[in-house]
């Protein structure tokens, strides 16, 4: 049975797990989920999800919430993408944990408030904040790739690469631009250029009219 991803393209945290997904050879199919238009908080997507939010993972009677969730799912699934040793796993961990809570986060608020709002409706002192703990963020992340080919320190592409980078690969604006993280810049540069490899925009199906 082909497992139902159900996302939509201007989800950087949707964009993770249908990057592990295509990476892990993995035959799924996206659902569109009409976000901007308040599809996520229906009853009817809550019945998938109470927490009103994508991604949503289908895979016959197992459904999965939350990227880092499902990224360990399909790690445990396929043995790709959470290391080779108890070690690996932990940083793999460390780092899934780490993004969601000081990277992704501030990223998905700071480009829905730079790029999806009425520009009138935009608060500024926010957005500076955000960018603030942004750069902190990236700060962390182009350091730890000064010495790495992977940000675990594994021999392939992990789930912390793939929690790490989706919001980054995005064009709105949101307080990153890749020629000031030169390693972040060639780690960007190795995902991409990995088989099967897509935009987020090419890879989910998205609403451009949304889009500023």
């Amino acid at each position: 049975m082909t497992i139902e991803l159900y996302c939509f393209g201007e989800s950087g945290h949707s964009y993770k797990v249908a990057l592990g997904l295509t990476l892990a050879g993995l035959d799924w199919t996206p659902v569109y989920v009409d976000f901007f238009h308040g599809e996520a908080r229906s009853e009817t997507f809550r019945t998938l999800n109470p927490m009103g939010e994508c991604p949503v993972y289908v895979d016959g009677d197992l459904i999965l919430t939350q990227s880092g969730v499902i990224l360990d799912h399909i790690a445990k699934q396929t043995g790709k993408f959470e290391g080779q040793s108890e070690a690996e796993r932990r940083e793999v961990l460390r780092w899934v944990l780490w993004d969601n809570h000081k990277m992704s986060s501030q990223a998905g608020t700071a480009r829905f408030l730079m790029n999806f709002l009425p520009e009138d409706k935009r608060p500024a002192e926010v957005i500076a904040f955000l960018q603030g703990r942004l750069k902190a963020a990236f700060t962390v992340l182009n350091d730890a790739l000064a010495d790495r080919t992977w940000l675990a320190g594994t021999d392939e592409i992990s789930a912390a690469d793939l929690s790490c980078c989706s919001y980054l690969f995005y064009p709105e604006p949101f307080g990153f631009d890749r020629a000031d993280w030169p390693h972040i810049d060639a780690w960007l540069d190795r995902i991409s250029a990995l088989p099967g490899w897509k935009h987020p925009y090419d890879m989910m199906p998205g609403n451009p009219t949304d889009r500023a």
